[in-house]
């Protein structure tokens, strides 16, 4: 299932290199022990590699609420993000052109803390989102809703690619393809509901429980063991 999956009129591409992204934002999914990323992580970072030209890549994630995070040695948590960039440092790419994000725990936060921490202050309008194709639509979704929030930048430019992962265990694809059809139904419903950033500011740090003060998102939700196996 190797390639890339896009929007009509995804990017303007020159040969393999991008020209003119400002950033290329890279949602966490999922480390393992000792840091080591899932295949179908590093086949999303593999492809921003590919196609960043000078554009910055952002890691996003802290990490999950399905699973705890790993260790270093140290007893402190290896953030997906951070993990990530240990990634992308390895091949080759320069540290002033990694950024990352560690407070985000699910694709809505990943979209809010890409946006309030490095968008906006950074004043960038030409984004490329990759994920991989199981979680494209819902990223998509989120992004869309998270950047179109008032105040938006009407001159920002969104676009999306996903890249599929022949390694992935077809059972757990099938079952993680469920679970996010699922979130998906959630999340159109509520995206009719909030319009503003201060409006979905007030929503996530009161109703969402991965980060208001109860934070009881952490070890309760529940998943089949086979969806699991992909965060």
């Amino acid at each position: 299932m190797a390639g890339v999956q896009a929007t009509a009129g995804q990017y303007p591409a020159r040969g393999n290199k991008l020209s003119n992204y400002d950033a290329i934002m890279v949602p966490g999914g999922g480390v393992r022990e000792d840091g080591v990323l899932p295949s179908w992580v590093r086949r999303r970072l593999d492809r921003a590699i590919e196609l960043r030209g000078d554009a910055y890549i952002v890691a996003l994630s802290a990490g999950t609420t399905y699973r705890p995070p790993p260790l270093y040695p140290t007893g402190f948590p290896i953030c997906e993000s951070v993990a990530a960039a240990k990634y992308l440092l390895a091949a080759g790419v320069p540290r002033k052109s990694i950024l990352v994000e560690t407070q985000s725990w699910d694709t809505i936060g990943n979209a809010f803390f890409s946006r309030v921490i490095h968008a906006d202050p950074l004043e960038m309008n030409r984004l490329l989102v990759i994920t991989s194709d199981f979680h494209f639509a819902r990223t998509e979704l989120a992004f869309r809703w998270v950047y179109g929030l008032i105040p938006a930048d009407l001159s920002r430019q969104l676009d999306f690619a996903a890249v599929t992962d022949p390694e992935m265990d077809p059972a757990v694809f099938v079952a993680r393809q469920e679970k996010e059809r699922q979130s998906l139904e959630s999340l159109k419903s509520l995206t009719k509901t909030i319009a503003t950033i201060q409006e979905f500011h007030c929503w996530l740090f009161s109703a969402h429980n991965a980060y208001n003060a109860d934070q009881r998102a952490f070890g309760s939700g529940t998943v089949t063991s086979n969806t699991l196996q992909s965060y």
